[in-house]
């Protein structure tokens, strides 16, 4: 058999989860990378695919930011004493100025931390894409509706235009 190269392993990154609601509800003004402390269990499910980030969000909180909500399936081939809870909290990995920077946004703007992707790096590190956000109102929603509609149209007729 085969030695797997190194180079399968470094593919570019893969995403497990993510968060696509989260670009049409929320502004977001600032993305950070953060690593996300897992137990084994968790780790395999998540290189399944089976993950979601839907409904999650990130909270201060001893002084770390914990991903709350974020939902990580139980593992079908480990017993049952082996599996890990499906939506506790999650410490995630950040630099001290990053989460104070996050930290401070949250408490003097207003603003929340939201999950936008969770991912294997090139080293096959589990990360989560984290995103500082303003929530939009109907009005905002309704103005980015129509800025993508009118630049798929535009798209269009210049592409027809130059056939």
């Amino acid at each position: 058999m085969a030695e797997p190269k190194a180079s399968d392993r470094l593919k570019a990154q893969r995403y497990v989860a993510m968060n696509r609601r989260a670009r049409h509800d929320y502004f977001i003004t600032d993305t950070v990378e953060a690593g996300i402390i897992l137990t084994g269990t968790e780790v395999k499910v998540l290189r399944l695919g089976q993950a979601s980030i839907q409904e999650a969000f990130a909270s201060g909180k001893d002084g770390g930011i914990y991903l709350i909500n974020a939902y990580i399936p139980e593992y079908q081939q480990a017993g049952t004493h082996l599996q890990h809870e499906t939506h506790r909290p999650r410490l995630l990995l950040l630099h001290k100025r990053e989460r104070d920077k996050l930290l401070g946004a949250v408490k003097r703007e207003g603003m929340t931390i939201v999950p936008l992707g969770l991912y294997f790096n090139k080293r096959g590190i589990a990360k989560v894409e984290l995103g500082l956000a303003k929530g939009k109102h109907k009005a905002d929603k309704r103005e980015a509706i129509k800025d993508r509609d009118w630049k798929r149209d535009k798209a269009r007729v210049l592409r027809d235009r130059n056939r």
